[in-house]
């Protein structure tokens, strides 16, 4: 797979000078000979293959534009995760000055270690850059097999319900702004938000994951199409051969 994908061009040159060699040797036939008729359905058969095969690979790639979308989606709700909890900690934790806000506090924190301290989020979301599908199977396939075993690895390895584990209404946190929303509503409503954010933060990572799967699934959709320009561009020269006897 690996070889296919890296030598696509010189594949390409050999099958076509392949059926160049093959429609030389039939130009000794006569136009209407069945050597001809059979250059011809030989044309038929690869080019139908290859037209389906165009479909399918169309219809991959406009799946595909889906992880470019998701991946601007994730890096929106990483930034708006990130501005949020950065604001809020500035407004009201340093230092808090009411036992319920530092309980908000303290959560906030656990949520940005979540996400933040830890570089495995924006790691696989540049790992998914990198390697998915839609970029072309010469570049999902390219560099050292040992390097993009790791990375796959990785992202195989990555379980967004595992690392970002936090709750951001638990039974404790949850008290906490109940009672902050009789005492101060402003710090209440901006750690919703906030709570909002992460939660939205979590669904998109999610979804980034399923739409990386899904592509890497598929993919030997593009190893199919490799194949089958090469085999029509094997029978394109019986196909123009047949033409030129006809119109002599």
């Amino acid at each position: 797979m690996t070889f296919i994908a890296n030598n696509q061009l010189p594949l390409l040159l050999m099958f076509f000078i392949t059926g160049l060699i093959g429609t030389a040797f039939l130009f000794r036939k006569p136009a209407g000979h069945k050597s001809w008729k059979l250059a011809d359905l030989v044309w038929v058969v690869l080019g139908g293959f290859g037209a389906l095969v165009a479909v399918l690979a169309g219809l991959y790639k406009a799946d595909s534009s889906r992880l470019d979308r998701q991946i601007d989606v994730a890096y929106a709700a990483t930034a708006a995760f990130d501005r949020d909890a950065a604001r809020f900690r500035l407004r009201f934790c340093d230092p808090a000055y009411d036992a319920d806000i530092a309980v908000l506090c303290d959560k906030v924190e656990f949520l940005s270690a979540s996400t933040a301290k830890n570089s495995e989020l924006p790691l696989f979301i540049a790992v998914t850059d990198e390697v998915a599908p839609l970029q072309g199977l010469t570049i999902l396939l390219s560099g050292s097999d040992e390097g993009m075993d790791d990375m796959e690895d990785m992202v195989a390895a990555f379980d967004p319900n595992q690392f970002l584990v936090f709750t951001t209404l638990d039974e404790p946190t949850q008290a906490a702004v109940d009672n902050l929303r009789r005492k101060v509503p402003a710090i209440a409503g901006d750690y919703i938000i906030l709570a909002r954010s992460y939660d939205e933060l979590v669904m998109q990572v999610a979804k980034l994951k399923d739409e990386w799967e899904y592509l890497q699934d598929n993919a030997h959709i593009l190893l199919l199409q490799i194949i089958a320009l090469c085999l029509v561009s094997f029978a394109a020269p019986f196909r123009l051969g047949k033409s030129i006897v006809e119109l002599r």
